[in-house]
């Protein structure tokens, strides 16, 4: 069984869920720190004027996990990215095909932003027709830190195989995942086919809705599809 085991993001690029495409489980990791304006609480969208962030605001600092970093829904934060999302891709060809189902997504109102990605992540993974097994390491019973959390979150799932993000390799230490006979693998992010895309030149690394909208059910073919049809 393979894993992956990723902080959860707003609204996250492609190469996000072509990971959860990869693994029979992806796992939440939502109790560690939370760092401020980073992908956790905030993505990118295309404009006529180039690429614009979306945030959503969250109340304290980094001396917070992310499970329990607050929204600050006293803002208006999800009417404007709902109407930013709609000024900016309702010409697009798929736009009034997914736009509920990606409004609903600020319906649920969530109070934390980790309730909000996971809802925004698994509502996106049913319309890229994703059935990866979804948990979240809050609910495991983890001690370990840094490579050795990702080890008993692996071993508590019963995952032999681990699928890190490239940039891991920095920093994981691939002789533990050896001693603890779990195969470990990184992803390959190149190779990305473009799109048809509005505004402008070809950008790879913005919100999946882009990518959604401008593509509809033939999404996943610019995600993972290219490279299963090799």
């Amino acid at each position: 069984m393979k894993s992956a085991i990723i902080q959860s993001n707003y609204l996250p690029w492609k190469g996000y869920f072509d990971i959860i495409h990869d693994v029979d489980i992806f796992v939440f990791l939502e109790d560690v720190q939370y760092t401020k304006n980073d992908w956790r609480n905030r993505n990118i969208v295309k404009t006529p004027q180039g690429t614009a962030w979306i945030t959503v605001p969250v109340l304290g600092g980094t001396h917070q996990m992310i499970y329990e970093a607050k929204i600050d829904n006293s803002r208006n934060w999800a009417e404007k990215h709902m109407k930013t999302i709609q000024s900016n891709y309702a010409a697009a060809p798929y736009y009034h095909s997914y736009c509920d189902e990606i409004n609903s997504i600020y319906a649920v109102e969530a109070l934390t932003i980790s309730e909000l990605n996971i809802v925004g992540i698994k509502t996106i993974c049913k319309l890229l027709d994703l059935n990866t097994e979804f948990v979240n390491s809050i609910d495991l019973d983890v001690s370990g830190h840094k490579d050795d959390k990702l080890i008993e979150i692996c071993q508590q799932i019963g995952a032999e195989e681990y699928l890190s993000g490239p940039a891991a390799k920095d920093y994981i230490d691939d002789s533990k995942f050896e001693s603890a006979d779990i195969s470990l693998q990184y992803k390959d992010y190149s190779g990305y086919p473009e799109y048809p895309q509005l505004w402008g030149d070809f950008i790879h690394t913005i919100s999946i809705i882009d990518l959604i909208f401008n593509c509809g059910e033939k999404a996943g073919d610019y995600i993972w599809g290219w490279r299963d049809g090799r």
